[in-house]
């Protein structure tokens, strides 16, 4: 049986990623720092093992690799890894050891949009701490597959949603109440013209590409695929169809960048102007020919699936 390690395997992805696993036939080893349980409950767990590790703490001792690597894995599925340091120690202690590494990137290596919809293809500008490290990460493990065959595919998600957390909402950021504003119909403010874009893809189709990637080894190793949904949505019309939901039209108004994130706080203005200024909207045409990638979800059909969630657990309200 060809043996899985999931290196934060309770998160988002995971959630989704592992019961698939199971249930195809692998044999999977969740690592995890054992600070939550999966998003959502599923028999399938109780055939995992489950293996906690501080991943940070064995990074500054340089041994996580080696931990990793004495789990006898066939297949590494890395979600959680964010310095070209651990990406080094990690694949270091894997070469020559595993069949497919499969790293989890972003659609931030790309920083602010050119000629969209992006392709991977595209230059990498990017910019802030989390995509330029990313980025780095992403060039040194290709260069690894090219010049040293160590057989890594890299998966580059968009904004990822599902039930069990708040998805990015339509105006840039994380704070649900912005959709409780839709709800009642009260006004919401845009920074611009609300034009920008906004990609998302739910948990679940981000596993299926981990799927497709293992399936089509061959197709995929020495590779980077986006995983977004069909189509990116603007903040103007994101907000329209989420007004919609509730049965009126969105109550909007808009601000310039420069008087709008005078009306909010230190950390919500962090969070827009890093979706705002990368305005994502990514091809997968690549995943699709290559793969076989469906997402399942539209963008806005995922966001649903979060925002039933935010409904039901009282986070959201609509009256």
């Amino acid at each position: 049986m060809t043996r899985v390690v999931v290196i934060g395997g309770s998160g988002h992805v995971g959630t989704y990623l592992v019961p698939r696993l199971v249930e195809a036939g692998f044999e999977v080893v969740n690592v995890t720092r054992g600070a939550r349980a999966p998003y959502q409950p599923h028999a399938a767990w109780q055939q995992v093992e489950t293996v906690t590790i501080d991943r940070e703490a064995l990074d500054r001792a340089g041994t996580f690799g080696a931990t990793i690597a004495d789990l006898k894995p066939d297949i590494v599925i890395d979600m959680i890894c964010f310095t070209m340091r651990s990406a080094e120690l990690l694949a270091d202690a894997l070469r020559g050891r595993v069949q497919h590494f499969l790293h989890t990137g972003t659609i931030w290596v790309h920083g602010p949009s050119v000629s969209v919809p992006t392709t991977e293809t595209a230059k990498r500008r990017p910019f802030g701490d989390y995509g330029t490290q990313k980025a780095e990460i992403e060039a040194y493990l290709l260069q690894e597959a090219q010049r040293n065959g160590f057989p890594v595919t890299i998966v580059h998600p968009g904004h990822i949603v599902g039930r069990g957390w708040a998805p990015l909402n339509p105006a840039g950021h994380f704070d649900p109440a912005v959709f409780s504003a839709l709800a009642r119909g009260d006004q919401l403010l845009l920074p611009n013209f609300g034009l920008e874009t906004v990609h998302h893809v739910h948990a679940d189709d981000v596993a299926q590409m981990f799927m497709k990637a293992i399936a089509h080894w061959s197709q995929a190793v020495g590779e980077a695929f986006h995983t977004v949904s069909p189509q990116a949505v603007t903040l103007r019309g994101y907000a329209e169809t989420v007004s919609s939901w509730f049965g009126h039209e969105a109550n909007l108004a808009y601000l310039p960048w420069e008087e709008w994130k005078l009306q909010h706080s230190a950390e919500i203005v962090e969070q827009t102007y890093d979706h705002i200024a990368h305005s994502p909207s990514c091809s997968i045409d690549k995943a699709r020919h290559h793969l076989g990638y469906q997402p399942r979800f539209s963008s806005f059909e995922a966001v649903r699936d979060s925002l039933d969630w935010l409904i039901e657990q009282g986070i959201v309200t609509t009256g």
